[in-house]
């Protein structure tokens, strides 16, 4: 092995060492760059390496090519340029390779068992004979044939690891493309890379192309050119629009591929032929965003025109006659307005139900169930997330779903909803709450499963955040004034009780909000500094509250920020919560995935719609368990168990802290909202208003009275590529 040769920085002469990984000190699972604690052969004393290592492992050996270093504050550090895979080749090395988690089913307790057994035949064993596993203990013939399967996969896997470790891809992204695409991985992305953007979930069109470049295709080959139009349209789509001007898209596309608009244009060309993009009037849409769109306001006019009425028993009823099917005391609890909007959705086939809270949106759809069941007329209702299902469940008592489960989605076949228009849903009125959440995809869904003739009535608060998704669905039928709206105005007097109610309100007429001494359910800790309002968030969740409120830390309280990035961000937040919270304990098992470690009992969040699992984007949970042998984890939503392999965990992320985008449709007994002039570009009043609404009882705020009146001043709708109220309105 070759050493420093003196105390300077940096020896400049190449060297090389072999030897036995011990353990990985850390590692970016993005990057592959690795710190890690190496045993040369036939020496005692470890010595540090660090360098691209992507996929290795404790236990595996190595060639390593590079420099030694000294670094100011670890010492001497061997900087690894290249390196090669060995076996181990002790019996203490196959102890530490198996038991590293590099085989599913296989543990550090499984490991030394199948050495101790087997000897330095261990590996060969697995490859060629895996029935003679069956004579280590507690290894049965389906245990033997699953650890031979996951043994070769594990080396498929590391082909590609191998051949991608230059192009920056994890070692988790390497599992997921073999996955997807098996023992022809390799050949798929030497023969076009860019289908890992489109087919694989977590590698997107840099990636890819990083990888297309290295592999000397060609900047102006067709489908890079094709790839990274398709990329910027998803883009904007994850902005919220639904198609880009053909100008715009010339330029953007133009600048991210380095050519020039002419080969761009050429490109789209195909595209369109190939039905991946439609163009229309100068403006591109990728194709699932155009046909639903399109076919949404078709849906909907041909709903409100249709000849067909379940409800036409309401037509010709005087108010006072459907109303009495109430009892006394509900209706003279109801407004003016909140009668006539009633009224509106039962005569009407379509009709829209806004208001901000304390306005009785929840009362009127109550009262509306309570219509229909007295007339035996049928009643579905449903919401986008699993938290505003089961609001909806309570206001009404009648039971509620979510969206996709309503229309049954099916993992058979082609994997789709059952429910659509060969197979309608079966109701005489539809209700959909948090309206403001359905973005244009879902829409066009829900709509093909509407039969004509059924009354839909959708419920939501305009004022709200729009969807994640593309589109600005409820404001766009609002503002095409095609369909009749009721819009309630009237804070009610229960409600005004409320200062989270109250300054909700406030904001959204452009008003600061109050802070008053006596107020026990809004409140404001002043803080300037990003760094000191993450600490005061922290404290206040932890110790503040739940001593002051009773609210449980882990349960009740959540905190909402403007942005991810940023000491005030989800990121950094969810870091320190979670070592507030949830921190290491000798019997709290830990995964550690690059920059983040996740522990039993974790707070965490899906981020990403999976049909097959039935979790959708939003939802939340709590880590149930953590199978390191298995490799697996296992999450709890709202009572479902649900498992996820290592490879597929970029589907989840930390929620002690989560995006007040995301909190959209949830509703939570305290929130917790650092506002600060670091936010500036995200501060808006919808915004602002979206956190402090997702609150049932308390609202503590962490920040600069600054930043709270740059947000309330800030009405300015971010504007959206959308064609639907021209489309309604034709």
């Amino acid at each position: 092995m070759s050493k420093p040769t003196s105390e300077k920085t940096q020896s400049l002469l190449l060297a090389e060492i072999e030897g036995t990984i011990e353990r990985i000190t850390f590692q970016n699972e993005e990057n592959g760059y690795t710190v890690a604690r190496l045993t040369p052969f036939n020496q005692s004393n470890e010595v540090t390496i660090v360098g691209n290592l992507l996929g290795v492992i404790s236990g595996q050996s190595l060639k390593l090519t590079g420099m030694w270093v000294k670094h100011p504050q670890y010492g001497p550090q061997f900087e690894i340029q290249n390196y090669s895979f060995h076996y181990p080749a002790t019996i203490q090395g196959l102890r530490k390779y198996l038991g590293s988690g590099l085989i599913k089913g296989i543990g550090p307790v499984t490991a030394n068992q199948i050495v101790e057994t087997l000897g330095l035949d261990t590996l060969e064993i697995i490859e060629t004979s895996s029935d003679r596993l069956t004579t280590v203990p507690g290894i049965g013939i389906k245990k033997a044939a699953s650890i031979q399967a996951a043994w070769q996969e594990q080396k498929q896997i590391k082909d590609i690891m191998i051949f991608l470790q230059g192009h920056g891809v994890s070692a988790s992204l390497a599992s997921k493309i073999y996955k997807k695409y098996g023992d022809d991985s390799i050949a798929i992305v030497r023969t076009n890379p860019y289908r890992l953007a489109r087919e694989v979930y977590g590698i997107g069109f840099k990636t890819a192309d990083r990888i297309a470049q290295q592999m000397g295709v060609p900047s102006n080959d067709p489908m890079r050119i094709q790839a990274g139009v398709i990329y910027c349209l998803g883009t904007l789509a994850d902005e919220g629009h639904c198609f880009a001007v053909r100008n715009f898209l010339h330029f953007e596309a133009g600048k991210l591929l380095d050519v020039g608009p002419n080969e761009v244009s050429s490109q789209l060309e195909f595209l369109v032929k190939s039905s991946e993009i439609i163009i229309e009037d100068e403006v591109v849409y990728l194709a699932p965003f155009f046909h639903a769109e399109r076919g949404t306001a078709k849906k909907l006019l041909l709903l409100s025109h249709s000849s067909r009425d379940r409800l036409e028993v309401f037509k010709n009823l005087p108010c006072e006659e459907i109303f009495s099917k109430l009892d006394r005391t509900d209706t003279d609890y109801l407004s003016d307005q909140q009668k006539q909007a009633i009224q509106i959705a039962l005569v009407s086939k379509m009709s829209i139900l806004t208001g901000g809270p304390g306005t009785g949106k929840s009362t009127i759809t109550g009262s509306i169930v309570n219509i229909l069941q007295r007339y035996k007329k049928t009643v579905l209702l449903a919401a986008p997330t699993g938290r505003a299902a089961k609001r909806l469940s309570q206001a009404t008592g009648l039971e509620a779903k979510t969206i996709h489960r309503l229309l049954e989605f099916s993992l058979a076949g082609n994997k789709g909803f059952i429910r659509d228009q060969k197979n309608p849903l079966d109701a005489d009125m539809i209700i959909i709450d948090e309206m403001s959440m359905v973005d244009i995809l879902l829409m066009n869904h829900l709509l093909s499963a509407v039969e004509s003739g059924t009354h839909l009535l959708l419920v939501g608060d305009v004022d709200q955040l729009p969807s994640v998704g593309p589109g600005n669905v409820l404001r766009d039928l609002i503002g095409s004034e095609v369909f009749p709206v009721t819009r309630l105005t009237e804070v009610f007097r229960q409600a005004q009780d409320s200062h989270i109610l109250t300054n909700a309100h406030r904001i959204n007429q452009g008003q600061i909000p109050h802070f008053p001494k006596g107020a026990l359910d809004f409140f404001l800790f002043v803080e300037n500094d990003p760094e000191k309002a993450a600490v005061r968030v922290v404290e206040l969740v932890s110790q503040r509250i739940p001593k002051k409120f009773g609210l449980d830390p882990h349960r009740d309280i959540q905190v909402l920020t403007p942005m991810h990035r940023s000491a005030a961000g989800v990121s950094e937040l969810n870091s320190i919560l979670q070592e507030s919270l949830n921190p290491a304990t000798p019997d709290k098992v830990a995964y550690n995935q690059g920059f983040r470690t996740l522990r039993t009992d974790d707070r965490v969040m899906q981020v990403q719609n999976n049909y097959d699992r039935q979790v959708f984007n939003g939802d939340m949970g709590i880590i149930k368990s953590i199978n390191l042998e298995d490799q697996v984890i296992q999450v709890t939503f709202d009572g479902r168990n649900i498992d996820y392999d290592f490879s597929d965990l970029n589907e989840i992320i930390h929620a002690y802290a989560i995006s007040i985008h995301k909190s959209q449709g949830s509703e939570f007994p305290a929130v917790v909202v650092p506002l600060l002039n670091q936010h500036y570009m995200m501060l808006q009043r919808n915004l602002l208003y979206t956190a402090v609404t997702r609150a049932k009882s308390l609202v503590v705020l962490v920040g600069s009275r600054q930043a709270i009146a740059i947000a309330v001043g800030n009405n300015r709708i971010v504007h959206r590529n959308s064609r639907l109220i021209a489309r309604l309105q034709t």
